[in-house]
Parts: structure tokens; C-alpha cells; sequence
């Protein structure tokens, strides 16, 4: 699946493909990347043996293709440098030369790029080839507008500083350290799209929509006067069973209530409170649908780890701040292990809701906004 890149605040979008190809949406010319290595030519696009991954889930594409005694290693990700950068990387993790060709010539560039023609493959006429030694690496870059030309400033950006600039961002709607760092990427990655491409339209996709606008204004994000759409989606929805619906009224009472309309966010909680919960299911969704499950999985109202503690996490510290427990309730909470026992912390912001863990303690009942209890040894 392709993701997006950008710079929050500008205008400029790309996808990039999941072979590492760059599509802006302005229209302009596709950017491929072909490696020359000792043996032939690799195209990423009709390797076996590429891989791909997003730095701790954020708006940064890591690409790796296999070469001959290792990786070629592209790396994609974008900075508000210059007005605007989307910087291509690519790494020689092999112990030979190769020499990388880009498909287009309008780039910034650290180093002039080689002189000689290409050969052994057709690709455009506007194609520059750049060699990279054993163990080294080239940048060069997409700008977003002005001249697109030229040398690339020195001192930009890492990828690893952008991916942690990413995380910081995502964590202003709700804050997850996690044993499974797959989950907790799966929240990144989703803020991180909704971030660059906004939700779905809300007649193609109503539940995304909900969702989608729920978490940017988690994200403090202007989202505009969708009050209308808003309560349309959720009228659309309110007879329809399945948890997604759930969790999308649960958003749209959210909006709603951080919009002042209560009398909606009143009508809202009838509907819920006459729905009966659906199961959720054992895999994570794309999208912001992935944000409800995950966050699902460790409190949902008032009830923490409603579906039971997972196994496979028992022993580990765990940390999730800033959940929602009802239109304008949080709860923040920690496990932390004594031999056997869980110890939870708790604080609850907002109108008060009553917690309780009835997969772990079924006795066990907090009304207080902040507390420490330890429970019994973890049941089933």
C-alpha cells in the first residue's frame, strides 16, 4: 500500500509507491530509482527481494533492494527546508560499487552526477546516474517549488531526526508505549496519513470520516465547520451494526461535543446506549480504523483491556496517555509488574467515568480521578 509524504503546513504531496518510487500529485514526472550492480541492473519495481518499512511508523520510507553481497537502501522522507524538500537517499550496504539512476534531472544534488551515458537499460532521456562506493551514500532532492536545480544544503534533516519529529506530532492526540512496537507503529502510520492526505470523503466512506476528523482534532488540527457532515455521517450510520460504527459514533460525539453542540453529542449518547457492542476484529485495520483498534484493545469506555491482557505482554511495562473514555473524557494509565501481580496508575481528565478491568480483577471498581491498586494475578 502507498503512503505519503509531505510537510505539514505546505501544500506539496507525494505518494510513494511500495517500491520507492515518488508520484507527487502536482502531476509532474514519476521519480524511479535503478541500481547498476556488479551483476545487471536491479529495477525495484520487478525485484522479489524488496522490502520496505516506515521508520518507527512515521511519513519516512525505508526501501531495501538486494544486490550482490547485500542491500541497496533507499530512503524517502520530507523537510520544510527551502520550502519544501522530499529528500531520496540511497545507502550501498554491499561490500562493491554500484551506481544508482534517478528518472529525473530537475534534482538537488550533494555531487554533480557522472558523465556517462546509460547503458543496459532503457529509462528516460532525463535520467542522471550518481556512483555510490561500497558502505557510502548519496542524497539528492525533490524541491517543491522554486528551482528545483542545484546544490542541496548542507545540514539537512536525518531521516531518523524526521521519523522522531513524526512521533511527536502523533503523540499530541494520545500517547502509547507499548510491549508490541507493531501496534504502536500502526497508530503512527495512520496519524501520519490522515496528517498529510486528511480523512475520506464522507459518501464513500462515512465510518473513515468519523474517525478520520475524530483524530485531527485529537492532533488539535483545524478541521473546519463539519459540525453538518459530521452529524450526516453518523445519522448514516447510527442504525448499522459492527464495531467500526461504534467506534465512529464514539468520534463524531467527540467532534461534536468539542464543537459546543451538546444537544447533538445528548442525541448521539441515546443511540449508543442502545446499540449492543460488537466484537472487534483480531487483526488491525488500515486508517484511522487502526487507531480504534489498537487504542480499543487497552480501554474502551470505562473498561481497561476489555478484551483480556494479552499473554504475550505479561511481565512488560506498558504506558497509554491521553485514551477517550466518552465526548470529553481522557484516561491515562501505566501497568507496571510486581513478580505476578500488575500494579495500575490511573488519571482520569474530564467528567468522571467509573473504571474497572472485569478480564482482570471482575471486583475491582474505581470512581476516583487518580488512584494505584494492584491486582490479583493476571486470570484469563
Amino acid at each position: 500500500m502507498n503512503g505519503v509524504t509531505g510537510v505539514l503546513g505546505q501544500r506539496w504531496r507525494a505518494d510513494v509507491t511500495t517500491h520507492g518510487s515518488i508520484e507527487p500529485w502536482d502531476g509532474s514526472p514519476r521519480l524511479d530509482w535503478h541500481v547498476a550492480a556488479d551483476d545487471r541492473w536491479h529495477s525495484p519495481a520487478s525485484e522479489a527481494s524488496v522490502r520496505q518499512r516506515r521508520l518507527l511508523g512515521a511519513s519516512v520510507f525505508e526501501t531495501r533492494m538486494r544486490v550482490p553481497g547485500g542491500d541497496a537502501v533507499q530512503r524517502v522522507w520530507s523537510v520544510p527546508d527551502d520550502g519544501g524538500l522530499t529528500i531520496v537517499e540511497v545507502e550501498n550496504d554491499s561490500p562493491l560499487p554500484f551506481a544508482c539512476a534517478l528518472t529525473r534531472d530537475d534534482l538537488r544534488t550533494t555531487r554533480p552526477p557522472a558523465d556517462n551515458p546509460v547503458a543496459g537499460i532503457e529509462l528516460p532521456l532525463t535520467t542522471i546516474v550518481l556512483p555510490i562506493g561500497h558502505r557510502t551514500s548519496a542524497r539528492v532532492a525533490l524541491a517543491h517549488a522554486g528551482r528545483r536545480d542545484g546544490r542541496l544544503p548542507a545540514g539537512l534533516p536525518s531521516a531518523e531526526a524526521v521519523a522522531r519529529g513524526w512521533v511527536t506530532v502523533t503523540e499530541r492526540a494520545s500517547r502509547l508505549d507499548l510491549p508490541s512496537s507493531e501496534l504502536q507503529e500502526a497508530v503512527v502510520t495512520a496519524r501520519c496519513e490522515l496528517l498529510l492526505a486528511g480523512p475520506p470523503d464522507p459518501a464513500e466512506d462515512p465510518v473513515g470520516f468519523l474517525l478520520g476528523v475524530g483524530e485531527l482534532a485529537r492532533l488539535h488540527e483545524p478541521v473546519g465547520d463539519v459540525v453538518a457532515e459530521v452529524a450526516s455521517a453518523a445519522e448514516t450510520l447510527a442504525r448499522q451494526p459492527g464495531w467500526e460504527v461504534d467506534v465512529a459514533l464514539a468520534a463524531a460525539a467527540r467532534v461534536l461535543a468539542a464543537a459546543g453542540e451538546q444537544r447533538a453529542v445528548a442525541d448521539l449518547g441515546r443511540i449508543v446506549d442502545h446499540r449492543s457492542p460488537s466484537a472487534r476484529p483480531p487483526t488491525i485495520a488500515d486508517g484511522a480504523r487502526a487507531v480504534a483498534a489498537v487504542e480499543g484493545r487497552l480501554l474502551r469506555g470505562g473498561v481497561l483491556f476489555p478484551e483480556g491482557y494479552p499473554p504475550e505482554w505479561r511481565g512488560a511495562n506498558l504506558e497509554a496517555h491521553g485514551l477517550s473514555a466518552g465526548a470529553e473524557t481522557t484516561v491515562s494509565f501505566a501497568v507496571r509488574w510486581h513478580g505476578q501481580h500488575p500494579a495500575v496508575l490511573w488519571q482520569v481528565d474530564g467528567p468522571q467515568v467509573v473504571l474497572t478491568a472485569p478480564t482482570i480483577d471482575p471486583d475491582w471498581r474505581a470512581a476516583d480521578a487518580s488512584g494505584e491498586v494492584l491486582w490479583p494475578t493476571l486470570i484469563s
